[in-house]
């Protein structure tokens, strides 16, 4: 797999990460944990470079697999991890404040079992604390050696700013795909301004852009997407049209490209190779939990889009108007600040 800067900052990691959320959090029951390192090693193997976790992904839980998973290739490995919400877990509200960021940072550094985080991303904007004291005490501990990129997650303009002229940001790690293209009018275009690197999470649009759901699609009763109003049912039948937008360019793909490739090129990967051919700068995450699945989003940085597939693509999604809010009112004010 290609390696790709993030930015300006001098991080280089692999064309894609590897999203490792969902083993433990938020797509229903966490994932065995023999199972789930060896989908983490066999990532690796596959060429990954790029792990992202969180302190609230099971409080602590998705950090302490991580940690066992990559511990004996930890020096050939990049982990991101994230500070920013109250005792582990987003449902206790935000907390940014110095001292929660610096407990966090020693939590991370036991769990994944290593003596650095390479990228500390602020997972949420806390309005209750300035964003230069948070900046400055990422600084401090990148200044100790237990942090090496401050990373930011779903920030606005303004607050990137902010945080950039204290500690620069290596990376913005922010909702982006084909199913929510929001960061295209203020976010990729300062980002190239600035130099930082922009990081999509969700970028099969938590699922929706493999073809594999449908209206009728049952989600487990712990999967969060049971709350988000784009995945009710109705509005899943209506956006069902972006779906048939990449499953037609896939067929088209593999209708010219056959001789060419072993297998058929799939809607997800046609979704995660518009994402790679946005900016250079762009590295997307997908998760899994299924080996067939890591096989296939690895595919899809093999896939090259024309400049006329490219145009097609967004001429298409220009005209396409898709339903439903991101989160729930509930969760919507901690979005995008």
């Amino acid at each position: 797999m290609k390696t790709r800067q993030l930015g300006t900052s001098g991080l280089a990691v692999s064309e894609l990460g590897f999203g490792c959320m969902g083993l433990s959090h938020g797509y229903g029951p966490a994932t065995n944990e023999t199972d789930a390192i060896a989908l983490i090693q066999k990532a690796f193997e596959s060429g990954i470079t790029f792990f992202d976790t969180a302190e609230v992904y099971g409080q602590g839980a998705n950090e302490q697999l991580v940690g066992k998973a990559l511990h004996d290739v930890r020096d050939k490995v990049i982990i991101a991890t994230k500070f920013g919400f109250n005792n582990g877990r987003n449902t206790d509200g935000l907390n940014s404040r110095p001292e929660r960021i610096r407990q966090v940072a020693e939590n991370s550094l036991r769990y994944l079992q290593t003596d650095y985080i390479d990228l500390f991303y602020q997972h949420r904007v806390d309005p209750n604390v300035p964003i230069e004291d948070v900046a400055g005490t990422v600084n401090e501990l990148i200044a100790e050696g237990k942090v090496k990129h401050f990373g930011m997650s779903e920030a606005g303009v303004q607050s990137i700013r902010r945080a950039h002229a204290v500690q620069p940001v290596a990376a913005l790690q922010s909702e982006y795909s084909m199913f929510w293209r929001e960061p295209e009018k203020e976010i990729i275009p300062l980002l190239e301004e600035l130099g930082i690197g922009f990081v999509p999470f969700s970028p099969l649009g938590k699922g929706f852009l493999t073809g594999k759901m449908t209206a009728a699609t049952e989600f487990d009763k712990t999967d969060w997407r049971n709350v988000m109003p784009r995945f009710s049912k109705e509005n899943r039948e209506a956006n069902q049209i972006i779906v048939d937008l990449v499953v037609k360019i896939a067929g088209e793909h593999n209708a010219t490209g056959m001789l060419r490739r072993e297998t058929a090129t799939t809607p997800a990967q046609i979704a995660l190779a518009w994402l790679l051919a946005q900016k250079p700068w762009i590295v997307p995450i997908p998760g899994t939990t299924k080996m067939t699945r890591l096989a296939e989003n690895i595919g899809g940085a093999d896939i090259t889009l024309s400049d006329d597939d490219l145009a097609t693509i967004n001429q298409a999604l220009d005209n396409i108007s898709l339903q439903g809010e991101r989160y729930p009112a509930i969760l919507a004010d901690l979005q995008g600040r």
